[in-house]
């Protein structure tokens, strides 16, 4: 069945695909789209399950979540781009390293974990929420997801920012499941080692929904990859500190 994918196009430069996670459309690069378009060309899209893509039945994979990148590369003209995803996303740009290698230039990596048995397992905060938010009103439900995903001190304003496009973009229950089985199935654990392109792995610090544990297993087993993190930011650090953030990922992949 095939499944349109909503994407644009930012800048000029070395081609930049950015992959976004769980519940968010492409919106979640608002803090840092336009700064990275002054260096590259960027990519963004929706996937599948969320904003205007399509949004099959499911359960989602990883890997046909990667197929869909290389659907927007290909419609894009792009052979070979920078790849970076976050969370769910930097499963998906697991997936799309390891099976199509020659189209990958270099590999960002953020707040995201190789899956599977050998994975820091999920924060039991998150954890609690999750159970929690079944009996919460969904609207009081969704902005308790976006506060676990900042830091503590995150002003007030930058989550009312974020629940807005929340609520703009949010999803039927069936499309979230789907896009979340995919994030439980993933195990890219044996394979990490055949990842050939260089790997900038980055996390915040105070993340709770992905134990920052799992920057430093991505990284023992990616040969050559490197970990930065951010102090005092969340899982969603680069609309913490989104300067930063643009300033790390221009220096490694330039």
């Amino acid at each position: 069945m095939s499944v349109r994918i909503a994407w644009e196009r930012r800048g000029e430069g070395l081609p930049l695909v950015l992959i976004h996670g769980l519940g968010y459309a492409r919106w979640g690069w608002e803090p840092v789209v336009d700064a990275l378009a002054e260096h590259f060309e960027v990519l963004l899209f929706d996937n599948r399950g969320i904003g205007e893509s399509d949004a099959p039945p499911g359960p989602y994979t990883a890997a046909e979540m990667a197929g869909d990148v290389f659907r927007v590369l290909d419609e894009a003209g792009v052979v070979r781009a920078h790849v970076l995803g976050t969370s769910l996303g930097g499963m998906i740009a697991q997936e799309v390293a390891l099976s199509a290698p020659e189209r990958v230039e270099r590999v960002v990596l953020i707040c995201t974990t190789p899956g599977g048995s050998h994975a820091a397992p999920m924060p039991s905060q998150t954890v609690r929420l999750m159970t929690e938010a079944t009996a919460l009103e969904p609207l009081v439900a969704l902005r308790r997801f976006v506060e676990n995903a900042l830091a503590p001190e995150a002003p007030d304003e930058l989550v009312e920012r974020i629940l807005a496009h929340r609520i703009r973009t949010a999803q039927p229950p069936d499309a979230w499941l789907a896009q979340a089985a995919a994030g439980q199935a993933f195990d890219a654990w044996d394979r990490l080692p055949k990842i050939g392109a260089p790997t900038l792995v980055l996390h915040g610090e105070e993340d709770v929904v992905v134990d920052p544990a799992n920057a430093d297993l991505l990284v023992t087993r990616i040969p050559g990859a490197r970990v930065e993190t951010f102090p005092n930011c969340g899982h969603l650090f680069f609309w913490e500190q989104p300067a930063r953030f643009v300033q790390v990922v221009k220096e490694f992949l330039e």
